[in-house]
């Protein structure tokens, strides 16, 4: 009679302790779980319920308040918060999976080969080519239209560097686009040659070329968003800030998303011309639970690679060059002081020191007076020790590890050695800033953030070289290079609210991987690649 009402007392304890727990969606226990909050601590068990966080804490704490149908047992593995890529291209990127893929060819004789399988393969009326980079060829020479028109004199051909900053072209595309060597070319550069343009456009000019190219139609531009989709998601990115976009991709990722067609957060930045500020100023802040539409961007200069980035003295390796601004100092500031006369952000281009002292001075005059702008230097990636300053005033530095890897076999060249102690400076700009939100500029660079991640701590690129890093002062830690790929990038969009960190309130967001990011050994870090991808709770890779 004592064991049974032992048993029934127990049975009555255990029925009351399951009633009292909250049933939610998902339970995750058994990891290491990175929270990236103040603290940055770790723990073992979260519950999700509706995509949010309801619940964070040890495997008991977790287990006596919630149950799930859905529990996963981790087995050890690591999570973070989804990983935001603060500077990329994502749409541009999309439509060069539709295109010819340059990149990685050493010469121009392989980018021939590469388009005539391309050609092959899709059989297009017009030859559109992403990525090539003459930095990378034995012969670190511009190419010239001759080979093109050579293997392709019946079709357009447009062939995209890496940097986005400079195109070749052949003698059709030209032809079409009524280039001559006569044609003005106010904000770049159109490449002359014995008396007739060479094929090699830099930046404003280039816009003549891509006003010919056919327009992609619907299917492809879905295409292009979905296929992205994927590859972010097999990299564990759950944000992407989307760096210039038109209304009508905007339009379409929004109807993408609503129809749970499209998953991917984005932050998009609405390319800043004039027709688009009016258009958005009269809209106002357009914000879902996807997509967040508040931020201009605008164009300071070119790149450093096509000697496009506006300096105050001229390049090194090219006496007379100083590269240029994209567009008179005066229509720049009118741009600014439109957007600070609303809450949208502005987001800047500026790669040279000239157009970053500019950039600067213009940020610090529109916004004097005003309170948590946020506004941004997308790459800030050669300054004057002078204007490290401006950071202090909460103006954001975006910048991208991986171009300092990929440039530091060039940029002495093109800077010299006084000019190259303040460029790619990740670390001094966070000391001004107080912190930096990393990125990619994908598809100039490769999606992988985890070639991010170890750039900007090793300052190593992808085959550990150089053996001691590159100009090592300005490495950052494992744990500010993690802020950077997420709660600060989130900052950085007024989202740190929702997202950036895994804490209650917040969506579950986030990445899991079979090794500890903080800990593993420094050479095995461009290796590592999610198990699993989660967003708003729900796993999509």
């Amino acid at each position: 009679m004592r064991s049974i009402t032992l048993f029934l007392a127990l049975f009555l304890l255990i029925s009351c302790d399951q009633k009292n727990k909250v049933t939610v969606d998902t339970i995750i226990t058994d990891a290491t779980i990175y929270s990236v909050d103040n603290s940055f601590g770790t723990a073992s068990a979260m519950a999700i319920d509706k995509g949010k966080i309801v619940a964070i804490g040890t495997n008991g704490e977790i287990s006596k308040q919630y149950e799930s149908k859905n529990t996963i047992d981790a087995e050890g593995k690591f999570i973070y918060p989804g990983l935001i890529d603060a500077h990329c291209h994502f749409y541009s990127y999309g439509l060069s999976l539709q295109e010819a893929d340059l990149r990685g060819t050493k010469s121009m004789d392989e980018i021939i080969t590469r388009l005539k399988a391309f050609q092959k393969d899709k059989n297009p009326t017009f030859i559109v080519g992403n990525g090539w980079d003459q930095n990378d060829w034995k012969v670190k020479k511009y190419p010239t239209k001759a080979d093109l028109d050579a293997a392709f004199p019946d079709i357009p051909v447009v062939l995209n560097r890496v940097d986005g900053h400079a195109i070749i072209v052949n003698s059709k595309a030209l032809k079409l686009a009524k280039i001559t060597k006569d044609t003005k070319a106010d904000g770049g550069q159109i490449e002359i040659a014995n008396g007739e343009p060479t094929g090699i456009l830099v930046d404003n000019p280039m816009e003549l070329v891509f006003k010919i190219i056919p327009k992609p139609t619907r299917k492809i531009q879905i295409a292009a968003l979905l296929d992205a989709e994927k590859v972010m998601f097999d990299y564990g990115l759950t944000t992407v800030n989307d760096a210039g976009l038109d209304p009508d991709i905007i339009h379409l990722m929004d109807s993408l998303q609503k129809a749970k067609v499209m998953k991917l957060n984005v932050y998009a930045m609405i390319t800043a011309n004039q027709k688009n500020i009016d258009l958005y100023l009269k809209k106002g802040i357009y914000k879902t639970d996807n997509l967040n539409v508040r931020s201009f961007k605008m164009y300071g200069d070119g790149a450093l690679g096509s000697r496009g980035a506006c300096m105050h003295k001229p390049y090194s390796d090219k006496p007379g060059q100083y590269g240029a601004l994209l567009a008179p100092i005066s229509g720049l500031k009118d741009v600014a002081k439109q957007i600070a006369a609303s809450k949208f952000q502005l987001n800047t281009h500026a790669i040279g020191d000239s157009a970053n002292t500019v950039i600067l001075k213009i940020y610090g005059d529109v916004l004097a007076g005003t309170k948590d702008r946020r506004w941004k230097i997308e790459h800030a990636q050669v300054l004057r020790e002078q204007d490290f300053d401006y950071f202090k005033f909460g103006i954001i530095p975006s910048v991208q590890p991986t171009h300092a890897t990929s440039d530091m076999y060039w940029a002495e060249d093109r800077l010299g050695k006084e000019r190259l102690k303040n460029a790619y400076a990740y670390k001094k700009l966070l000391q001004k800033a107080g912190m930096v939100a990393l990125g990619t500029d994908f598809p100039v660079e490769e999606v992988n953030p985890m070639l991010t991640f170890h750039a900007a701590v090793a300052r190593k690129d992808s085959k550990e070289y150089p053996k001691g890093g590159f100009q090592m002062e300005n490495a950052l830690t494992r744990a500010e290079t993690l802020r950077g790929m997420t709660i600060w990038a989130a900052y950085s969009n007024f989202e740190e609210k929702e997202k950036g960190s895994l804490e209650v309130g917040k969506w579950a967001d986030f990445v899991m991987y079979d090794q500890d990011l903080m800990k593993v050994e420094e050479n095995k870090i461009v290796k590592m690649k999610p198990i699993n991808t989660y967003l708003k709770g729900q796993k999509v890779q």
